[in-house]
């Protein structure tokens, strides 16, 4: 009975709030795991405050670090409000349960000259194709991946895509990158037309040599080996944090960088105004000691 409430709860995720299937895949996992610690509950109406103060506790001791635990009580408190909220429930256990408060820590982000380095850096057209654009629009892994050559607009510059829950955006690109677009694109109708694979894609920008849609694993490897260039060790969401970081250190409005980025909350995209106002203190104190 508990678990198809929970099926409903991921399903209503899914469908009404347009949730990611990783996302609802962790809140399916933290969820799950609440319930298997209390394995004589058998229904909803059972869970008292006195339960989750338990779960919470035990979570402390299981060496999980905040930001886990946050989540995992998030998950917890999102699925009681839902429960009230459908009346399953006449009242919300977790609605005086407090979520700890996590230090955030400031994302790490590449330097311009590190930029330069990288991009001299010997790649083929597909690789520097996918840094171009990943530094030229912020834009997350699986966006990238997932990104269809009809939502490419060379004329004005720009891409469209969607990121989470469904929203969609437009975000422009530069010379660059549509350089290096072109150029790689040359490339990709020869894949395609030697390709014999029954997973080729005509619609995806970025593919592989059999003419197949690029895998999020391949992003990840590729930019993290671009990290011994530099000698750091980065993925895709520090190229995404670079493209947030450079634009607000060369005078973009925070509301843009929010659109950009697809934020659904602006304190989300406040973190990079702490990066802008280090940097700055560094390169002040550089000059003059």
């Amino acid at each position: 009975m508990v678990l198809n409430f929970v099926s409903d709860y991921l399903s209503y995720l899914e469908i009404e709030r347009g949730l990611s299937q990783n996302t609802i895949s962790a809140y399916k996992n933290d969820l799950f795991l609440f319930f298997e610690y209390f394995n004589k509950i058998n229904t909803i109406e059972e869970v008292k405050r006195s339960h989750l103060s338990e779960y919470i506790k035990y979570l402390g001791q299981t060496h999980c670090n905040p930001a886990t635990i946050t989540r995992k009580i998030a998950s917890i408190k999102g699925f009681f409000r839902y429960m009230y909220s459908t009346c399953e429930i006449k009242s919300n256990p977790s609605l005086s349960i407090a979520t700890p408060k996590v230090s955030k820590k400031l994302p790490k982000v590449i330097n311009i000259d590190e930029i330069e380095k990288i991009f001299k850096e010997k790649m083929n057209l597909r690789e520097q194709a996918v840094f171009e654009m990943l530094y030229a629009t912020g834009l997350r892994v699986s966006e990238l991946v997932e990104l269809e050559i009809k939502n490419i607009d060379f004329k004005n510059n720009s891409i469209k895509t969607l990121g989470k829950g469904a929203k969609e955006r437009i975000i422009p690109f530069g010379k660059k990158a549509k350089a290096a677009l072109n150029a790689y694109f040359k490339e990709r109708e020869v894949v395609l037309k030697i390709s014999t694979s029954r997973k080729k894609s005509q619609d995806k920008a970025f593919l592989n040599d059999f003419g197949e849609k690029i895998t999020r694993q391949w992003v990840y490897t590729f930019i993290r080996d671009l990290g011994s260039i530099i000698n750091k060790s980065i993925s895709p969401h520090t190229i995404r944090h670079t493209f947030a970081t450079h634009l607000l250190e060369n005078g973009a409005d925070l509301r843009v960088v929010q659109e950009l980025l697809g934020h659904e909350n602006i304190v989300t995209t406040q973190i990079y105004t702490h990066i802008s106002k280090k940097h700055l203190k560094e390169v002040y104190f550089a000059i003059n000691g």
